[in-house]
């Protein structure tokens, strides 16, 4: 795919369509990521709402199949970087080759000229290659020795991150968390899950990966921005809008936060609520949509107080508190 080449702007699908095409995507997916299906509903929301995801959990879980599957799905490009102390910024969004026989710069472009790039273990680097990410993910292209290249579309970012072995490892400002439509968190998968799984992979095979030659493409890049343009346009009421703007408000009053969302976190809450009334059927929020996805909107931004982080509490279960106070409105 050329990067350089935009995609015009498609006729938005809307209504039982738009809903028809995200349970297609997710009904191929799950042919080889199998449970966990809050996690690919969380991504296929961050996908329809055009944001970007940061996923933590341990390693070993399907995050790296997860990607490829959908790729496959949505027949778009993919490319992983596997974050490390001493990766550079320009191993990431590319550098500029001199060549001696025209005697001029070429720009070799890196793994962030993609449509779903898997970031893996984003935390293992230094902010100078973190921040590498940020243009891309926040303007949609990259700027190298002094020419912007435009990314092409769609372009999702799933960076991962390892609760464990913190030891080495840079943690993400809160400017560059902010940039991440949602957090998700991806937990061990359920016994009967892990069952099926163990037995799908090791029939009469000795390789230790998935085949994903039964994931079916779906749809294509000209599909997907007709359905981010058709979820842009799933009504929410005045109401639901205040309803959100109160919970992230909250936040910023709530006894055990020490920071707060800022405005970007409504913004990503009403963006997030209205992929979650797609992948419900509906072309219309409700207070529940957003109650839902309120979680993995906020978790990432907010900080909770010292006392709270000794007592073992975490940003879900002051959340959980939280959105149990603030009225909802009526239906």
């Amino acid at each position: 795919m050329n990067a350089d080449a935009a995609i015009s702007m498609p006729q938005p699908i809307t209504g039982a369509a738009l809903a028809e095409r995200a349970n297609a995507v997710r009904e191929e997916v799950c042919k080889a990521f199998i449970g966990q299906e809050a996690v690919l509903d969380q991504i296929l929301i961050a996908l329809l709402a055009g944001g970007h995801v940061l996923i933590e959990g341990v390693p070993g879980l399907g995050k790296t199949l997860l990607v490829r599957a959908l790729s496959q799905a949505l027949d778009c490009s993919f490319a992983r970087v596997q974050f490390t102390p001493d990766l550079m910024p320009s191993d990431v969004s590319g550098h500029a080759v001199w060549n001696p026989k025209t005697e001029t710069f070429n720009i070799r472009r890196g793994p962030v000229f993609t449509n779903l790039l898997l970031a893996d273990e984003i935390n293992r680097a230094p902010a100078k290659t973190q921040s590498a990410l940020l243009e891309a993910m926040q303007e949609m292209q990259v700027t190298i020795e002094g020419h912007s290249f435009p990314l092409p579309p769609p372009f999702l970012t799933l960076a991962t991150q390892n609760p464990v072995e913190q030891e080495g490892t840079y943690p993400l400002p809160e400017a560059q968390l902010d940039r991440f439509l949602l957090k998700v968190l991806i937990d061990y998968p359920s016994r009967a899950d892990e069952k099926r799984m163990v037995a799908a992979v090791s029939q009469g095979r000795s390789a230790s990966d998935f085949d994903l030659s039964q994931v079916r493409r779906v749809m294509g890049p000209q599909d997907i921005a007709a359905m981010q343009a058709g979820t842009a346009q799933v009504t929410v009421d005045e109401a639901v809008i205040d309803y959100a703007v109160r919970i992230v408000g909250a936040t910023r009053n709530w006894a055990g936060i020490a920071l707060g969302a800022g405005p970007r976190g409504s913004l990503a809450l009403v963006r997030a609520a209205r992929a979650q009334a797609v992948l419900s059927g509906r072309d219309f929020v409700t207070p529940d949509d957003v109650r839902e996805i309120a979680k993995p909107a906020l978790r990432h931004r907010i900080a909770l107080a010292p006392e709270l982080q000794i007592e073992g509490q975490t940003p879900d279960d002051v959340l959980h508190a939280l959105l149990a106070k603030v009225e909802a409105p009526r239906q």
